[in-house]
Parts: C-alpha cells; sequence; structure tokens
C-alpha cells in the first residue's frame, strides 16, 4: 500500500470513527433516564454481535471463533469492562468530562503495549502523560472537594480497560490474522454474554420504552456498535498499538461539543483547560513514533 493511499484510507476511518463515536455518547447519556446500565450494555452488545453475525453468514466470512482466550480477554476488556464502566459514570457524570476521560485509553495503551508487546515509551510518551496527568488534576479538582470523584475514577477504569483490550486486540492481529468481521463479532458477543448474569441479578427499574431509548439503541446498535467497531478495530489492524489512539483525538471534543449544544453541559474554565492538556498529551502520544522492542 503506498502512502498516500495509507493517508487517505486512514483518514476517512478517522474522520468516520470521531463522527460516529461522538454521537454515541450523546445517545449513551439520552437512554440512562430509561433503562439501567447492565442491561443497556448487555443488551448494545448481544444485539450488535447479532447484526455482525447475520452479515457474516451473508458475506459468507467465517464463522469459527478466533483464539478462544483473546476473543474472551479482548471481550471482557475492550466490551463489557470498558462500556459498563463509562455507562455507568454518565449515570451521574456529564457526556463531555466522562468522554474525555475514558478517551485517554492511548495512556493506557503505552503501558500495556510496554508490559505486553515490549514497545518501549519514549521521552515524548513520558510528555504526553505529564499533560494528562495535569488535566486529570483540574479535572478532579482537588482544591475544591474532589467534585464528582465516582465518575471520574469509573471513566478512568474505563479507559483503562479499553487501552488493555487494544493491545490485546493488536497481539490477536499479529499472532492469528483473524478475520476482523469474525473477531468483532465474538468479541461482543461474550463481552454481552459476560454481562447478561449482572443485567439480571443487580436490582433496578424496569426499562421504559419510550421513543427516546428506541432511538438511541437503534443508533449504538446499528451504527455505533456494529459499524463503530469495526471502524475502530480496522485502526488498531493497520497501525501500531501504540498510535492506535490517534482517531480517538477528536471524539470526546466533538462529544463536549454536541453535549453542550443539546444538554447545556457548559464546562467551567478549569474544565477547559483539563480538556486541553489531556487533548495535548494525547496528541504527543499519538505522533510519537514506535520503538523498537
Amino acid at each position: 500500500m503506498s502512502r498516500s493511499n495509507f493517508d487517505r484510507t486512514g483518514l476517512a476511518l478517522m474522520c468516520t470513527t470521531v463522527l460516529v463515536w461522538a454521537g454515541s455518547w450523546i445517545m449513551m447519556k439520552l437512554v440512562v433516564s430509561y433503562i439501567s446500565p447492565f442491561q443497556f450494555v448487555a443488551l448494545r452488545y448481544l444485539l450488535g454481535s447479532l447484526v455482525l453475525f447475520v452479515l457474516l453468514v451473508a458475506l459468507h466470512k467465517p464463522l469459527a471463533m478466533p483464539p478462544w482466550k483473546l476473543t474472551l480477554l479482548t471481550g471482557l476488556t475492550q466490551v463489557s469492562g470498558f462500556q459498563l464502566l463509562v455507562q455507568v459514570a454518565l449515570v451521574t457524570g456529564g457526556v463531555g468530562k466522562v468522554s474525555v476521560l475514558a478517551y485517554t485509553m492511548p495512556f493506557w495503551v503505552v503501558v500495556f503495549a510496554w508490559a505486553l508487546l515490549s514497545e518501549r515509551p519514549s521521552r515524548r510518551h513520558g510528555v504526553g502523560i505529564a499533560l494528562a496527568a495535569a488535566g486529570l488534576v483540574c479535572f478532579l479538582e482537588p482544591w475544591g472537594g474532589m467534585g464528582d470523584l465516582t465518575a471520574v475514577v469509573l471513566a478512568l477504569g474505563g479507559g483503562l480497560s479499553w487501552g488493555l483490550g487494544t493491545v490485546l486486540s493488536k497481539r490477536m492481529f499479529e499472532r492469528h490474522a483473524p478475520d476482523l468481521m469474525t473477531f468483532a463479532a465474538w468479541q461482543m458477543l461474550l463481552g454481552g454474554l459476560l454481562l447478561v448474569p449482572i443485567a439480571l441479578w443487580v436490582p433496578h427499574e424496569p426499562a421504559q420504552w419510550v421513543w427516546q431509548l428506541w432511538t438511541g439503541m437503534l443508533y449504538i446498535v446499528l451504527i455505533a456498535t456494529a459499524a463503530g467497531w469495526l471502524l475502530w478495530l480496522s485502526v488498531v489492524r493497520r497501525v501500531p498499538a501504540s498510535i492506535a489512539g490517534l482517531s480517538s483525538l477528536g471524539v470526546p471534543i466533538v462529544a463536549t461539543l454536541l453535549a453542550w449544544f443539546i444538554f447545556a453541559e457548559q464546562p467551567n474554565r478549569v474544565e477547559i483547560a483539563g480538556m486541553a492538556l489531556i487533548m495535548a498529551g494525547l496528541w504527543v502520544v499519538s505522533r510519537t513514533p514506535r520503538r523498537p522492542a
């Protein structure tokens, strides 16, 4: 593949992923008043996997599960862990803050890529992480009582879980080269199944199937989940793990702007400074060349 083709394809994938996933944060916030986070995440990925398996059959693609251990681990981290943590965080946290903290994923990728893939971090990685740490302090506002600490911790945990899942996905592609859609379908199915017991056993109010919930589910299942994860895994497969987060730079920014317009979630000056620092750190980390093991 020529450099120009790579640039055009990469740019198209990144822009599309940004728009699709920024819209999904709005929909995720929209449905929290009508369905419990556990039910929502389980339904999201079970239905999303169903859509992908139908496509697999229609396109005559392989149905066999890729190596089950890595598939299960990516389903647990990149699907169940990430999505459940951020969905619970959205119950009390704003879209802008939760999305920015969840998209600290590239920083966690640097750590896990070092531990699991022997991709040693560089000095620029350290600079990026330091900028993000300063941004996190702005979000926590320790001088003002730590703010909504629960939402912050849950969103950070979601980013950590996603970062680990990204590195595990990279290992899967490097070692076994599974079919992209097959891998996505199986990790969604396993991730959704892991959440079924929690969705059934944790006490919750009955879901209210009003138009807001139907709209949110349709967008998230068909566009954000089925199509979005295929886009994301395409990015992961094409680039090194340490820069796989490049396509995520615009998502929290666009999501924050949409939430400001739709939900009147206007960030204060300190939060804006925190977002700017984290985005700067993400840019530094994402633009750092891959170092040899």
